[in-house]
């Protein structure tokens, strides 16, 4: 899935732990392909939240 992929590129070149909303503006994606990735990458195990609504990936 290309925005999976695309939304761990931007989490890691931010540095910092992203909300969904900062990933919608950053990637260029809709909230729901941003919510849909989010639910795979979490299935995944290759996000991880440091706090509500905070995304960034597994270290």
């Amino acid at each position: 899935m290309e925005n999976t992929i695309k939304i761990i590129e931007t989490m890691t070149k931010a540095g910092k732990a992203l909300k969904a909303g900062e990933l919608v503006e950053l990637c260029g994606l809709s909230r729901d392909e941003v919510d849909k990735a989010l639910k795979q990458l979490k299935k995944e195990e290759k996000i991880t939240s440091p706090k509500v609504c905070y995304w960034e990936p597994k270290k």
